[in-house]
């Protein structure tokens, strides 16, 4: 092969796809409109770092302890869960669920998985994840919204295998980058160019189709690993091509007006933690109201430490987030923590009540009885990969009955099964306990929202009692 003439090819590719559309590294080179019905909504919350599971010895299990006390539905909410008291009637607290094949996993490694219930196995070539639920149920409304789901975290982007910055996997398991400044999420969903926005289609349109019309000529000339490294990019591309098909479809169609005059959409979390994280609820909260979108996913913060996340902590006068999980056995340690979780599930009570003092625009009852929204984490105590604390929220018209804390599984009614812990000893150790698998969950969802279907991530039938 002649290696000057294949450079000159790689550099006509490359300004071909344009800046946009960058090649990875290769070894070879180095050598609103409606529909008419009611909209289902999904909407799922994710915060890293688990939340306090105290010894029921310790005096702050009365207080502090985030799962209930009690039963089914005479249970009591601990003074970490208490700000949903006003909205008892419209959510349910789980206990016993988790994936199977994460259970051995540090719950810092264990983000990625949250969603998608895939055994994502190790780092390095053994990693493989698969599509995540809000995905699966994007794909099932296809184009009846603008945009098929609002991917957001406060990091933004994706991170990478292990420390995931997005709650969002496509089919084929690649992370969806999210967005994480309140201008850039507005504009997307409320800013339209007009006459501009059609003519950057029509140059991406051609970008794209000579991308890949040169990468067919240029795979001939690959190593077999980078021919697979570039299938996996094109796979991308094929992602971009779908999203581009469906902007053109709705380019005539005006964007919805909505005033947006009390949001500071300037807002770094760093300058007022507690503001951002309204902000990214009020904007999830108009793209439902307007149907922009019916399938989103906010990740409050990354696992494993530090981060611009680290910061929302600060909201309640206690520094930085990840710390509090590592100072539980110092004094006020589990109130401290607890208080953190109280603020964050403050936050996300204010969100669900807008929904329900919001009539559904477009069919009966509230926005609320049309809306699953989830507020969970992929660990419990201390980086615990089991017993995932999840709030679901709404889904009355679905046919969700909440009002009631629903436990699964056996042997860890209490939940005390790893409670009381601040070492990493915890994740490695045998717990003689049964709980469901995290994907039954997920199978009951989708079925709710429409979706037909008895099987997610590899396990069939969904939730009893749900």
């Amino acid at each position: 092969m002649n290696n000057k003439t294949f450079s000159v090819n790689r550099r006509t590719f490359l300004h071909g796809a344009g800046v946009a559309l960058a090649l990875p590294w290769m070894e070879t080179f180095a050598s609103s409109k409606t529909s008419g019905e009611t909209p289902r909504r999904f909407f799922s919350v994710y915060h890293p770092d688990g939340v306090g599971l105290p010894l029921k010895a310790d005096p702050a299990w009365k207080d502090w302890s985030w799962f209930p006390h009690g039963g089914e539905k005479d249970f009591r909410l601990t003074k970490v869960l208490d700000v949903l008291e006003p909205l008892r009637s419209d959510v349910s607290i789980y206990s016993g669920l988790s994936n199977p094949a994460c259970r051995k996993i540090h719950g810092h490694s264990n983000a990625d998985q949250y969603l998608t219930g895939a055994a994502t196995g190790g780092g390095g070539v053994a990693y493989k994840n698969s599509i995540s639920l809000d995905q699966a149920y994007a794909n099932h409304i296809g184009e009846k919204t603008r945009h098929s789901s609002l991917v957001m975290s406060t990091n933004g982007g994706t991170g990478g295998p292990r420390g995931t910055q997005t709650q969002s996997f496509n089919r084929q398991g690649r992370p969806i980058p999210a967005m994480n400044k309140p201008k850039q999420i507005f504009d997307m969903l409320f800013v339209t160019e007009g006459k501009d926005a059609r003519n950057k289609l029509a140059r991406t349109k051609s970008a794209l189709d000579l991308l890949i019309e040169n990468s067919r000529s240029l795979n001939r000339k690959l190593s077999k690993h980078d021919q697979e490294t570039l299938e996996q990019y094109l796979d991308a591309v094929r992602d971009t091509e779908v999203k581009l098909v469906k902007a053109q479809k709705w380019i005539d169609t005006p964007v919805p007006k909505v005033n947006a005059s009390h949001i500071d959409l300037g807002i770094d979390p760093k300058k007022d933690p507690r503001l951002y994280l309204q902000t990214i609820y009020e904007l999830t909260y108009l793209a439902f109201l307007t149907d922009s979108t019916r399938a989103a996913t906010y990740q409050v913060g990354r696992e494993n430490g530090g981060g611009v996340h680290d910061v929302f902590a600060q909201a309640v006068n206690l520094g930085n987030s990840h710390g509090l999980t590592h100072a539980v056995k110092k004094p006020n340690g589990w109130k401290n923590l607890g208080t953190y979780n109280r603020f964050l599930t403050e936050e996300f009570g204010r969100f669900i009540q807008k929904l329900k003092d919001t009539p559904e625009p477009n069919g009966d009852g509230s926005m609320l009885d049309n809306t699953f929204a989830m507020h969970g984490s992929a660990s419990s105590s201390f980086h615990l990969s089991r017993n995932y604390p999840i709030i679901s929220a709404g889904g009355k018209n679905l046919g969700f009955r909440n009002g009631r804390y629903l436990k699964f599984g056996s042997g860890n009614e209490d939940n005390q099964a790893g409670a009381g812990i601040d070492t990493d000893v915890g994740y490695r150790s045998e717990v003689e306990v049964v709980e469901e698998p995290l994907q039954k969950l997920y199978v009951t969802i989708l079925q709710r929202l429409g979706v037909e279907t008895d099987e997610f991530a590899g396990y069939k039938g969904g939730l009893d009692r749900v």
